[in-house]
């Protein structure tokens, strides 16, 4: 097991070195350049004036040796300033990434309990009424734009009820707990239902194939009470499947929920990463969607792990 965590590891700092370069390549490559931008507002710049900060900001140097550069910064941890927001990279990031993790975490766990209670409610009886009710919502889940979704959720909660604040992370004056929360409640509710349409699909297709199988069969020939046989016999068994969903889904949610944190006013990492990239915001673009990466991998690696707690069989080698 140890071998293998460490293999991973060794695979993880692969691939974001690979991803480094192609996202400072790809960034590098785009029209226009920080001090371009920073000129802009400054037409009466003279030539003498650009040439120095060009060669102060290192543009006038190849790409292959700007990114030398920014790799040995980084290494050390550091990675340079934000040009939007006149602040370290990662006195920007830490926020927008905390205020992530409020969102992602709690709503990821919103909808996987959802998802295994009705995935599994719909697998007892395929077919019945309850299974086309459970597959009604979980169509209209996975149908729905997410855009929509929070409109309706403003509309109705915020602005018809007035139960929760439109959007925002806290009233100005306020921010304790409890108004933290009352701001959380509708992002969170649009997150969760536009994912567990998908993940309920999921855990009844894979709860119906593991209830026809000999050993669930010969649990119940052997009367065992109905909840063990589909918690303990069926379940463990059916979410090998459904847990690479779920963990390649958390890294999605966590760098692409950039509509909802935009129609919430939420300032998480899909929103800085969005506005980093068309403000031209090098540093801040390519340390938020390298943040993404590792989130991404780390989640595979979860995924990973998992399989060999549910099923001892597996081998991690």
């Amino acid at each position: 097991m140890t071998r293998y965590i460490l293999r991973r590891i060794l695979q993880a700092l692969l691939v974001l070195l690979v991803m480094s370069f192609v996202i400072y390549s790809l960034i590098g490559l785009m029209p226009g350049d920080p001090l371009d931008i920073m000129l802009a507002s400054n037409p009466g710049a003279t030539p003498e004036v650009v040439e120095h900060l060009r060669k102060l900001y290192g543009l006038d140097q190849p790409l292959m040796l700007r990114y030398l550069r920014w790799l040995q910064d980084a290494l050390v941890g550091q990675f340079g300033y934000s040009r939007t927001h006149s602040l370290p990279v990662l006195s920007v990031l830490v926020p927008a990434l905390i205020q992530t993790c409020k969102l992602m975490i709690i709503s990821f766990i919103a909808s996987v309990i959802l998802a295994f209670i009705l995935g599994i409610l719909a697998a007892l009886k395929p077919g019945g009424i309850l299974d086309g009710v459970i597959s009604l919502f979980a169509f209209a889940g996975i149908s729905v734009p997410v855009f929509w979704l929070a409109l309706m959720m403003i509309l109705v909660f915020a602005v018809k009820l007035h139960w929760f604040p439109a959007s925002g992370i806290a009233t100005v004056g306020d921010g304790g707990f409890r108004d933290q929360a009352l701001h959380l409640v509708m992002p969170v509710i649009t997150l969760a239902l536009a994912s567990t349409g998908g993940f309920t699909r999921y855990v009844r297709a894979s709860m119906i194939e593991v209830l026809r199988m000999d050993h669930v069969r010969t649990a119940r020939a052997k009367g065992a009470a109905e909840w063990r046989v589909v918690l303990v016999h069926a379940f463990r068994n059916a979410l090998i499947p459904v847990v690479t969903i779920m963990a390649l889904s958390f890294g999605v949610l966590f760098n692409g929920a950039l509509l909802t944190e935009t129609m919430f006013a939420q300032p998480g990492m899909g929103k800085m990463i969005y506005d980093a990239i068309l403000g031209n915001d090098f540093n801040l673009a390519l340390t938020g969607l390298l943040f993404a990466t590792v989130v991404t991998l780390l989640s595979n690696l979860v995924a990973d792990l998992a399989y060999g707690w549910l099923d001892p069989r597996i081998a991690l080698t």
